[in-house]
């Protein structure tokens, strides 16, 4: 049996679409499949729809709702923690991504020789100013955090049992869990797909949550902005020993007769601002780590509900 796991936030208005794009997979999927709808604290009625609806459908599902907004990898953790098939398959409520994608990566799971497989977007019909951010955003991803991320990165994946397990047990917060799928290795395969515009409401990952995600992401699986303060540490201190070098040699020669003080300055405004940018990164990992060490849930279940099957 396959198990979908569903993240749900402001998604009220695709919601009906959605279950019946997800009836028909029901009706394809090989084995049968259940669907976890998991309710992210969305401010609007998807809870609501969706409590209504799941018990006139002759779906297997569960309906979870978190007690506040955890994001988007927190609730698929817990859809497939809850989850009970032999495979798993992560799929998006704005139907962006086409459903038929879940059947190719159950198919390609159930041939029993990969254990993940993951969407790639060969291209998105979306308009320039969504595709300019989204292709810096993943090109800056892939060259400093994992260069093994596809151009267009990866929103939807599905693995095996043994997979869910060993991806469940890295309870790291402030992390990303795309990252932590390639970061497991296994035996992997993409599967290409056309990503198509949103018909319903305004996108929830907005600017501020990409510079999170990315800053999360590079915290979590690169040392990047220690090496880079250890380089501008080290340039710093180079550029001062030749202005020093500079100062000295035009001071034996008569070319300053008087202190510069403005240049003192700004030298010293310099060197503090890089201290506090160092100190900024050491801090950052300190924090993650501290986050790390509280072992607190990444997510806090208000309900869970069962219905068919």
């Amino acid at each position: 049996m396959l198990t979908l796991v569903i993240p749900v936030y402001r998604n009220e208005a695709s919601l009906p679409d959605l279950l019946d794009a997800v009836a028909g997979l029901a009706a394809r999927i090989e084995g049968g499949m259940e669907t976890v709808f998991v309710v992210d604290g969305s401010p609007d009625r998807s809870y609501e729809i969706l409590r209504a609806e799941l018990p006139r459908r002759a779906l297997r599902s569960q309906l979870i709702l978190l007690s506040r907004n955890f994001g988007s990898f927190a609730a698929i953790r817990a859809g497939l923690a809850r989850g009970t098939g032999e495979r798993f398959a992560v799929m998006a409520a704005d139907l962006q991504e086409p459903p038929e994608l879940v059947e190719r990566m159950d198919a390609v799971l159930r041939q029993g020789d990969i254990d993940v497989a993951v969407g790639v977007r060969e291209s998105r019909d979306d308009p320039w100013s969504s595709r300019l951010p989204a292709q810096i955003f993943w090109g800056l991803y892939r060259r400093y955090v994992v260069p093994e991320m596809p151009p267009g990165g990866v929103d939807v994946f599905a693995c095996t049992r043994e997979f869910r397990d060993t991806l469940l047990r890295m309870q790291e917060s402030h992390s990303s869990l795309i990252a932590q799928v390639f970061w497991l290795g296994y035996r992997r395969a993409t599967l290409p797909y056309v990503r198509s515009a949103r018909e319903y409401g305004k996108s929830a990952w907005t600017l501020r949550k990409k510079i999170n995600y990315l800053m999360d992401s590079v915290f979590a699986f690169t040392d990047l902005p220690i090496r880079l303060l250890i380089r501008g540490g080290f340039l710093g201190a180079a550029f001062a020993g030749l202005f020093g070098l500079a100062t000295v040699i035009g001071k034996l020669a008569g070319w300053i007769p008087v202190p510069g003080y403005a240049m003192t300055a700004i030298l010293i405004m310099f060197f503090g601002a890089l201290n506090l940018l160092g100190l900024g990164i050491v801090g950052s990992y300190a924090w993650r780590a501290y986050e790390n060490s509280k072992a607190r849930p990444l997510a806090v279940e208000l309900r869970v509900e069962a219905f068919g099957g």
